[in-house]
């Protein structure tokens, strides 16, 4: 079975695995928007801790309505644009086609499930540290894994014909709960996204004072518990832990979430915080440090996006 894949926000992370994914002879449908001209003269450059590769020639596109239907269909736009994928989507739409969620935070399969009813429907979160520094110029520093949870995919095997295509391509990825996959990168993204901006530093700048690392586990056990209340069975305190081990070891890294407030856009605060203080709250637990870190983080906000 040879798949069709549509690349929705062709930045650092689609960027990275669509160029995975066509380097490895994959059928591979972008979507840009500013880099639209420059990829199409030029190419994508991929620059990565496991080898650099050059793609001369991509499938760019700088409107849906130009792409192919897919069959699997990764969208990595940030959240806050969300509410532009009834337009995007549709085009590329078959009654079979997968959309895998490739973003951060919790509630967002559910809301776009309201929009398309009869979508299959898939959350993909990416454990990969990259960047794009320029036009058609992305930077893989370390890790390079995506995690799949079904939301609402009635073929399975589709979606398997997928995840071998992105192991074939170098992406470790594999098939995991929903909600523990939702959650357990909840770990992770809650404290260091919204800490590395109010403290407007970097990830390794945060675990070299024991205070703000001390505060960053406390964070995260917060994180643990919440998704211990909406049901996720494997998941405790250990994984806090292997967290706050594996972030020694990355090389100096801002989230995406320091990357918007340093240029000024939009933060995904909606998903990484409201709603998963809102599900925390409904499953009868508070989440006190992420709800003060929230309002943080919208005042911040509010002080550049008047």
């Amino acid at each position: 079975m040879t798949l069709k894949y549509g690349i929705i926000g062709s930045g650092a992370i689609g960027g990275y695995c669509g160029g995975k994914l066509a380097k490895a002879g994959k059928d591979v449908h972008f979507l840009f928007h500013s880099d639209y001209e420059f990829v199409k003269s030029n190419g994508l450059q991929i620059d990565s801790v496991d080898g650099d590769f050059h793609l001369p020639k991509v499938n760019a596109y700088r409107n849906t309505k130009e792409m192919p239907k897919c069959d699997i269909v990764l969208v990595c736009l940030k959240s806050t644009n969300n509410g532009l994928l009834k337009e995007m989507l549709s085009p590329l739409l078959h009654k079979g086609t997968i959309v895998i969620l490739i973003q951060n935070g919790i509630g967002l399969e559910s809301d776009l499930q309201k929009v398309f009813p009869d979508l299959n429907l898939v959350g993909g979160l990416a454990f990969i540290c990259a960047s794009k520094n320029e036009p058609g110029h992305i930077i893989h520093q370390s890790l390079g894994k995506i995690n799949l949870g079904t939301y609402s995919c009635s073929d399975s095997s589709i979606l398997e014909e997928a995840i071998k295509d992105l192991n074939e391509s170098g992406i470790d990825t594999k098939l995991v709960d929903y909600e523990e996959a939702r959650w357990k990168k909840a770990v992770w993204n809650i404290p260091f996204n919204g800490m590395t901006v109010v403290l407007n530093t970097t990830t390794d700048q945060l675990m070299a004072n024991p205070d703000t690392e001390k505060l960053l586990y406390e964070m995260m056990i917060e994180v643990i518990e919440a998704a211990q209340h909406a049901g996720v069975k494997n998941i405790d305190s250990s994984l806090a832990d292997k967290t706050i081990e594996m972030t020694k070891v990355m090389p100096p890294y801002s989230p995406s979430m320091k990357l918007d407030y340093d240029f000024k856009r939009p933060m995904e605060i909606k998903y990484l915080y409201s709603r998963s203080i809102e599900e925390a709250k409904k499953n009868g637990y508070n989440m006190v440090k992420a709800a003060m870190l929230e309002k943080q983080l919208q005042f911040i906000e509010s002080q550049y996006l008047k």
